[in-house]
């Protein structure tokens, strides 16, 4: 039989053994949330009196440009600050995504009811296949590194992201809300909305640390000037029957010009 003295030491054994073991959990779900897994640009930013002044500036602005994104990437893991709301911002990011916009894209192109609204989702879908062209090129060229990898996420697993500059998301957001302003919103409140959204959708890829701060930024303005170029380069329905009838009717000539060829020949 025990006595009471081994039972107290089994019990505190017990109790420290459970402290430990949470205290691990802990640290282990704050390592595994590390804004920065590894190959992230965690560069040295030590500057010297004998480097030029551009590589002064450009370290100077790149660790800001760090330590404003991990200030700012709260939602990064359920462990972090605004861990509670993860969900909700994640959700918010998934209505950036350019899989549901080219669906619904091509879905309200295909069910369209009338010519105009035809031809303005028929540019839509083209503005994000050309915004997904130049993302990518701009990603190749500079091939920045992101700041982490979710890769237990759904979207994270079957769409891999290796580099984050621009952001993707918010080049698409920009684009698409000068889109909308332009062509299909025409009260106040709506404009207010769509801006709104543009906004959050580039917040949550701060706040989910998926991007630099940098990268956000230039994402923005790179789709803001995307426009411009779709509008410039506005397909109209009427051209489009043109040029799909001219390259008919030049592959039939072709083809009776080869038929004459092989009656000729017989």
């Amino acid at each position: 039989m025990s006595s009471p003295g081994s039972r107290r030491n089994s019990c505190r054994g017990a109790a420290c053994g459970s402290r430990a073991t949470f205290e691990y959990q802990v640290r282990r779900r704050s390592s595994s949330c590390s804004y920065f897994a590894s190959g992230a640009q965690t560069g040295d930013f030590s500057v010297s009196l004998s480097q030029p002044i551009f590589t002064v500036t450009l370290r100077f602005l790149l660790a800001i440009d760090l330590w404003l994104s991990k200030r700012l990437g709260v939602c990064a893991c359920e462990g972090s600050a605004w861990g509670s709301i993860r969900p909700l911002v994640r959700l918010v990011e998934f209505s950036g995504h350019v899989i549901p916009w080219l669906i619904g894209t091509v879905y309200t192109l295909l069910r369209g009811r009338s010519v105009e609204e035809q031809e303005i989702m028929l540019n839509l879908a083209l503005a994000l296949i050309l915004d997904l062209l130049l993302v990518r090129l701009v990603k190749t060229l500079v091939r920045r590194r992101m700041p982490t990898q979710n890769r237990s996420e759904i979207l994270s697993t079957f769409f891999v992201e290796r580099y984050s500059f621009p952001s993707g998301h918010a080049s698409r957001a920009a684009m698409c809300a000068r889109f909308f302003l332009a062509q299909l919103v025409d009260t106040d409140s709506m404009r207010l909305l769509v801006v709104g959204w543009a906004a959050l959708v580039s917040l949550s890829r701060l706040l989910l640390a998926r991007h630099y701060v940098t990268d956000v930024g230039f994402g923005l303005a790179m789709g803001y000037c995307q426009y411009s170029l779709v509008e410039r380069l506005w397909v109209t329905w009427d051209w489009l029957q043109d040029a799909l009838l001219i390259g008919l009717g030049e592959r039939l000539n072709r083809a009776y010009d080869g038929l004459w060829m092989l009656d000729g020949k017989h």
